[in-house]
């Protein structure tokens, strides 16, 4: 629903200007939407996507922060493998969206990001502030993560700039891609509407896949071993490639391998699901890679740090299946260890996967039903946990239709019932806190209409950071599900500072200082309600937040942004606790 404060006047064009070309570009790009927060810098494109294009293809998505902005077109990515635009003010827009950019690097997720500086020309500026906001080389900011970037200085550039990032971010391996505008060139009127290049004709190429000889080497080492594992990774939502992974696993008994970072990649109750996922490997999986005599890494997030806890043993061959070695840059270490591999094959997991099936004749499998939850068994008058949470959140949510956009760093695995490739969306690729509410706004939007709902368990901090995204979802009538599991504390340093504390002699109890989130105590609810959301809270035993959650998915289904405050006692899964930590054991 369009609000009527987002429709405007209709207006004649007498004058064209360069941002109405740049605008018409955008539009024949195909992006449903602009996510933005308004800035001075493209005040010339702002008024084109409004007078010129009626706010219609694309839509203006008004953002309280820069932030917001990338973290939404970040949820919308994982969802639809598709860039949403976004637009950032000038060099002080840029930074404060830097952390959201490196969420969407680090996750490989397209988006078409443009921005914009002061007057290129110094004569042209006006005093202090256009000289503030101008960078004579402004992508310098995020150029270690994003993919490609441009500063054109003409309009015919710009309208060719624009199509080369479209190109650049949905060629795989995806990113981001960054292009700056002078404010010049979109306020200069121009004469008619040059021509504009044809996405037709600028499709993003396919890319690199498995030769002949590669499917068939590795077709042959997966039929010779014994006991091969899959660390299924970065993989896409569809549900055919979904039923082809599950097809190729059985074919050859492989046990496979899946983690939180990422999303939903193979059935979690499957019985060659080996263990439960994680940020870090549970004993399960541990157990199964030592035994495995062959590994085939789909795109898997730190091969050689899973392999390395998995305690592989020395004879085990190791094939390596990725496009990351096309994105590596030496600024920033996200591309995680090297990883020794007997075949390293240049492709997208997916692809892989399909050529081998098709090599070998199988057929998808068939989709795998969902497991009915039994009675969460949890006392009613027992004080929340996170672990009891989960237990009543499965429940609560069994008769709904529904894609987990978020988990926090706390969950436990054991509790993942993953049927399909929209069940979970993974983490933020980055791990930087504030992310979350914009990646569920985004999601949200992407799955409007299509009868899942939208359910995100954030953790207090990230929540508080990030909380204002939550009126861009409001504003668009976006209905969705936020459980905010509320142990008033970063308690994620509050296990380094006890690590810390033992490794020193020194005393354990003072790990919640500089940690803790009380004294006074932020109303969670009130928050949400402020961005007009219904906020529900807080609640802090389990009968509690039954009931909360129970009024909350009624709501969701009319159509509300709905935010429970679920005061939980603090812990990690043993898993968590150990692998953040683990690497002061060096």
């Amino acid at each position: 629903m369009t609000r009527e404060t987002d429709r405007p006047t209709p207006c004649e064009v007498k004058t064209l200007y360069g941002s109405d070309a740049i605008a018409e570009m955008l539009r024949r790009l195909d992006t449903p939407y602009v996510a933005l927060n308004p800035g001075s810098s493209f005040r010339g494109l702002h008024d084109s996507m409004v007078n010129y294009l009626g706010n219609q293809d694309p839509h203006m998505l008004l953002c309280l922060h820069e932030e917001h902005a990338v973290s939404i077109a970040h949820g919308w990515a994982k969802i639809t493998g598709k860039p949403m635009t976004v637009v950032l003010h000038a060099n002080v827009g840029l930074m404060h969206a830097a952390m959201a950019i490196y969420n969407a690097w680090c996750d490989r997720v397209p988006m078409l990001i443009l921005g914009a500086t002061g007057p290129v020309d110094a004569a042209k500026r006006r005093p202090w502030i256009d000289w503030l906001h101008t960078s004579r080389d402004q992508a310098a900011v995020v150029r270690p993560y994003v993919k490609w970037d441009d500063q054109p200085a003409s309009l015919a550039a710009s309208l060719s700039s624009l199509m080369r990032a479209m190109q650049i971010t949905t060629s795989a391996p995806m990113a981001p891609t960054y292009v700056c505008f002078d404010v010049t060139v979109q306020e200069t009127a121009i004469e008619a509407m040059p021509a504009l290049p044809d996405p037709a004709r600028f499709a993003a190429p396919q890319a690199p896949g498995a030769s002949a000889a590669q499917v068939s080497a590795l077709a042959d080492m997966l039929a010779e071993a014994q006991s091969p594992v899959i660390l299924m990774g970065r993989v896409s939502r569809d549900e055919g490639d979904w039923a082809r992974r599950v097809a190729l696993a059985e074919y050859f008994g492989a046990r496979v391998i899946t983690d939180i970072k990422t999303a939903a990649a193979f059935p979690t109750r499957h019985k060659l699901h080996a263990g439960a996922p994680g940020f870090f490997l549970s004993a399960e999986s541990v157990e199964a890679l030592s035994g495995a005599d062959l590994v085939l890494c789909l795109d898997w997030v730190d091969p050689a740090g899973t392999l390395a806890q998995g305690k592989l043993g020395a004879g085990a061959k190791v094939v390596n299946a990725t496009l990351e070695p096309m994105l590596t840059n030496g600024w920033s270490m996200d591309h995680q260890d090297v990883v020794a591999s007997d075949l390293t094959i240049l492709t997208e997991a997916d692809a892989l996967v399909a050529a081998l099936c098709e090599r070998l004749g199988l057929e998808p499998a068939a989709p795998a039903p969902r497991t009915a939850p039994a009675p969460h068994g949890q006392e009613p008058d027992a004080v929340l946990s996170l672990d009891a949470l989960s237990h009543v959140l499965r429940a609560g949510l069994a008769e709904d239709p529904h894609t987990l956009v978020r988990l926090p760093l706390g969950w436990d695995g054991r509790h993942c019932d993953f049927t399909g490739p929209l069940d979970y969306l993974g983490y933020d690729g980055g791990a930087g806190i504030s992310s979350g509410p914009g990646m569920v706004v985004g999601a949200a939007l992407a799955l409007k209409d299509t009868g899942r709902m939208p359910v995100a368990v954030l953790g207090d901090g990230d929540f508080i950071m990030g909380a204002t995204a939550l009126w861009t979802g409001t504003h668009q009538s976006v209905p969705m599900l936020i459980v905010v599991a509320n142990n008033r504390s970063f308690f994620n340093d509050e296990i380094h500072q006890e690590r810390v504390a033992r490794d020193r002699d020194r005393p354990v109890e003072n790990k919640h200082i500089g940690q803790a989130i009380d004294e006074p105590d932020i109303d969670i609810a009130g928050l949400a309600r402020a961005q007009g959301a219904v906020g529900i809270g807080p609640v802090a035993t389990v009968a509690a937040f039954e009931a909360a959650l129970a009024d909350a998915v009624a709501q969701v289904r009319a159509g509300k942004s709905v935010v429970i405050d679920a005061r939980i006692l603090r812990g990690y899964v043993k898993e968590m606790a150990e692998g953040m930590t683990a690497e002061q054991d060096g």
